[in-house]
């Protein structure tokens, strides 16, 4: 799994901490952070800007597939 490899689990923690969904926020964020070689955006108010590759993944319907 790719939260080994870049601290994924505790990136996606702190952006994922205010989510209604948590467990969803966190499977979706972890799979994000394995792809764009664990760059998560700092906080959970925090810009996807920070993270070009994490704000620019989309899920099959074109919309944000990252939290």
């Amino acid at each position: 799994m790719y939260a080994c490899t870049f601290g994924c689990d505790d990136k996606c923690g702190k952006r994922c901490a205010n989510a209604g969904y948590k467990e969803r926020c966190l499977k979706y964020c972890g799979i994000c952070c394995g792809k764009c070689q664990g760059c998560v955006p700092s906080s959970p108010y925090a810009d996807k800007a920070e993270c070009p590759c994490y704000r620019d993944l989309k899920n099959s319907k074109g919309k944000s597939k990252c939290p």
